[in-house]
């Protein structure tokens, strides 16, 4: 152990400030005071942004790419416009963990030169700049996952997702920031520090895509990739008011990224698009299907992309809440105006039990620490850095040997399978429920992640999308004194629940599917949309 974690942290930091141009800082004279919470509208207020920079950058994925195929739009300008915005969003949010800004101009340089040659763009993501979380692997860069013990120990290649987007003509610029080993529902780790939100910064912008959710809700980043094991997609999503899909395991190639705790696969990290539209979340998601990631990664379905049929009346089974904690006041008033509106467009409402939660949450929770935390320990040690108190249950976990590690897979496997008789039982095309107890909360609060964990137990495809309902202090009060809580969590998250604090913040809810429904989670999302707006 040599101790030396705070030096290594501050040189990390500090090369990450030396990496932005001087020509992309905002100067300290036009930066909002720390105390104003809401700075998203800082872009458009603050006079650093030309009106094209503005232009670009305010708009969406889908709205740039037939511009850049064309030539209307070069992607050197939209990839110039997007590193000045995101530098931007750093200084107020502190989202990024990596730039590779002379590598993204090279890129759109060259993107911009064959089409100017061929007249064909490179790909369906031509000229796109992307933004990545920090533990998708690029060559030449760090992948710390919030560790120490990461600096200095730059990748020596592309993860294979990165390549895949690389090939459909994307534009790499920046990594985003994680918490340690990406196993915190906040984003702070002790290297860089803590990201928050920038719809109010006193708020979290959720984890472990924490970094991406801030930076893409803040128009940084026009399409961001992060990763999910128990809600890393799903909360950052919810708690910035953007969409996200958390696809089933086999869909996205996962390869050559850094994980936070490698072998870890008795639940499967997976990997997905963040998006401030459905429109873009599905051209993504279409894009990389099509692009046969089996052929790269053997862990892939060779699986192409489906267009599904939908009923004309879809059953939709509720579930209000999970058993081990009731959703605060805002949540519970954007689901039940879906249930309403929903069953007034003529489709089916049910109630869904939660009867199953507990024991999926549960499940979940012995299996990230069936190692007894020594994973994690291993890279923290190796620095001398301390343990995070957000992450003292794996600092106290006990190791689980290999026949309790064995029989645990086999609880997981009647577990699934009694969950998917239920389903079918009940006859059901999806669940609509919370994707968080919260619209947001105040950092350092966030504490319970069963509403995603238990459909990463499952493998269920899962979209967090943004409702239109935004908190109102004034009819989203606390539930009082005469409310009993349902066990020792819900009443710590209702005691601590603020309307004040996260009063105008949106609030999302969560949409499951089957196990490889993905597109039918998309196309059912849009009726959603549909009939709540």
């Amino acid at each position: 152990m040599s101790g030396n974690w705070e030096a290594l942290a501050a040189k990390k930091r500090q090369d990450l400030y030396d990496s932005i141009p001087e020509e992309w800082r905002v100067p300290s004279h036009l930066l909002p005071p720390d105390s104003q919470e809401d700075v998203m509208g800082f872009p458009e207020t603050s006079g650093w942004f030309t009106a094209e920079e503005l232009e670009i950058t305010n708009s969406t994925a889908s709205e740039l790419l037939p511009k850049l195929a064309s030539g209307q739009l070069k992607s050197e300008t939209v990839t110039r416009a997007f590193c000045k915005r995101a530098v931007a969003a750093h200084q107020l949010t502190n989202c990024l963990s990596e730039t590779c800004f002379a590598r993204a101009l090279s890129t759109a340089q060259a993107l911009d030169a064959h089409l100017a040659q061929t007249g064909q763009p490179v790909g369906p993501l031509h000229g796109l700049p992307i933004s990545l979380k920090d533990n998708f692997n690029l060559a030449g860069l760090d992948s710390t996952v919030g560790f120490a013990s990461h600096v200095g120990d730059p990748a020596p290649y592309d993860a294979v997702l990165a390549g895949l987007l690389q090939e459909a003509g994307a534009v790499f610029y920046v990594k985003t920031n994680v918490p340690t080993a990406m196993m915190i529902a906040e984003t702070v780790n002790n290297v860089f520090g803590r990201t928050v939100n920038p719809r109010n910064r006193r708020l979290t912008s959720g984890g472990s895509s924490g970094g991406e959710s801030a930076l893409i809700a803040f128009k940084g980043s026009p399409c961001g990739v992060g990763t999910d094991i128990g809600g890393s997609l799903r909360i950052p999503a919810a708690c910035t008011g953007i969409f996200t899909l958390k696809p089933s395991f086999g869909r996205f190639p996962t390869l050559r990224c850094r994980s936070g705790m490698p072998g870890q696969e008795a639940v499967q990290s997976i990997n997905g698009p963040l998006t401030r539209t459905l429109e873009d979340l599905e051209l993504y998601s279409r894009t990389i299907i099509s692009s046969s990631p089996w052929r790269l990664d053997p862990r892939c379905l060779p699986l192409p992309w489906r267009q599904p049929s939908l009923p004309a009346r879809l059953k939709l089974a509720v579930l209000w809440d999970d058993g081990m904690a009731l959703p605060t006041p805002p949540v519970t008033r954007a689901l039940t105006h879906a249930a309403e509106r929903l069953r007034a467009a003529g489709h089916e409402i049910v109630t869904w039990s939660s009867e199953d939660q507990a024991q999926g949450q549960a499940l979940l929770n012995r299996m990230f620490v069936a190692d007894g935390g020594q994973a994690i320990r291993r890279q923290l040690e190796r620095t001398g850095e301390p343990w995070r108190p957000e992450m003292q249950w794996y600092a106290e976990a006990r190791e689980l040997g290999a026949l309790e590690y064995w029989n645990l897979h086999l609880e997981r496997q009647e577990y699934q399978r009694r969950y998917l008789q239920r389903w079918l039982g009940a006859g059901i095309d999806a669940i609509l429920c919370p994707t968080t107890p919260y619209s947001s909360v105040e950092n350092g609060k966030f504490k319970h992640v069963g509403y995603t964990g238990v459909f990463n137990v499952l493998d269920y495809a899962c979209i967090s999308f943004p409702t239109g309902v935004k908190v109102d202090k004034s009819v989203d009060v606390p539930l009082g004194d005469t409310y009993k809580s349902l066990t020792e969590l819900d009443k710590a998250i209702q005691s601590e629940y603020n309307a004040e604090a996260v009063h105008g913040m949106p609030v999302n809810l969560q949409l499951v599917a089957q196990r490889l429904e993905e597109e039918k989670c998309i196309e059912m999302c849009k009726v959603i949309l549909d009939a709540i707006s």
